[in-house]
């Protein structure tokens, strides 16, 4: 499976048409997939406890998408087999008034994972340059000084948000990024399943078809901000989630291989660390 084929080269042109969202790459079958994806989550968790260990990166998975392409799904399956102590997943909902009197990064920042945890982001501070972009009447409640909502405000949220993940990054926060790139037609679909389905009319929400009628202007929002915001340091990676068998195994991977990149290991106690740990051992089996 090629990997670098759904990363957005940095300061490129982004055209969500030529990415089919109805790809399942080298997988004939749901039960191919599966397999892989289990063998996936056991080297995941594997990766996870050394990155807990060495306790010397966090890792840090944002995802963004359109309602109903399985966001959720993606990360109960993916992380399934995670250690809860070394992860923590934060969804972001409509900003409260406390969080309206801070910058619109204030909330996420103070949500980063520590050292040697994984911090998993459902939606970001990215939905200040998309929900926020496509209804501007939101920026009304931010009290933004000046002529700043002009339009090159958008401009500076993408170099304040590159700014701030090359910081992360240069800090020892590894950050991935991916777009699940739904198609409307799939996205009907599920609207349609989610109010058929008596156990899933939980999750339907009047606001989810009223914003379906603004799919150009998400697009568009989302071309701009991926081509914008996809940096060596986090990329974006934009994933087909018309299948969500497919979005899972391919979001496993590629988080798999950086970590790998990584190449993580085990503290190494020093010399008075592994005499201490003799003494112990001596002292235990003396009893």
């Amino acid at each position: 499976m090629n990997l670098d084929n759904h990363i957005v080269s940095a300061g490129s042109t982004v055209l969500l048409k030529d990415h089919d969202p109805d790809d399942t790459g080298k997988y004939k079958s749901k039960e191919d997939a599966a397999k892989d994806l289990q063998a996936d989550v056991e080297t995941l968790t594997a990766l996870q406890d050394v990155l807990y260990a060495g306790n010397s990166h966090a890792l840090l998975l944002i995802f963004q998408a359109m309602d109903a392409a399985g966001k959720d799904s993606v990360i109960k399956h993916v992380m399934s087999g995670v250690n809860p102590q070394g992860c923590q997943v934060v969804s972001f909902k409509v900003p409260s008034a406390e969080e309206l009197d801070h910058d619109y990064l204030w909330r996420s920042l103070k949500a980063l994972p520590e050292r040697g945890r994984i911090g998993i982001f459902n939606r970001s501070y990215y939905e200040e340059v998309l929900v926020v972009r496509v209804h501007p009447e939101f920026l009304q409640k931010q009290s933004i000084p000046g002529d700043d909502v002009k339009g090159s405000l958008w401009k500076k949220r993408y170099e304040d948000i590159n700014a701030v993940e090359k910081y992360l990054s240069r800090n020892g926060t590894v950050i991935l990024k991916f777009f699940l790139n739904v198609s409307r037609k799939e996205q009907k679909e599920r609207f349609l399943e989610r109010m058929n389905t008596p156990e899933k009319n939980w999750k339907y929400s009047a606001a989810d078809v009223k914003e379906r009628s603004y799919w150009k202007e998400y697009m568009s929002a989302y071309e701009e901000m991926l081509g914008s915001t996809s940096t060596q340091w986090a990329p974006w990676h934009v994933i087909p989630a018309d299948h969500k068998w497919f979005t899972r195994v391919l979001v496993a991977r590629i988080i798999i291989d950086k970590l790998k990149s990584l190449k993580l290991s085990y503290p190494r106690l020093t010399e008075q660390q592994q005499a201490d740990l003799l003494k112990a051992k001596e002292s235990l089996l003396r009893e």
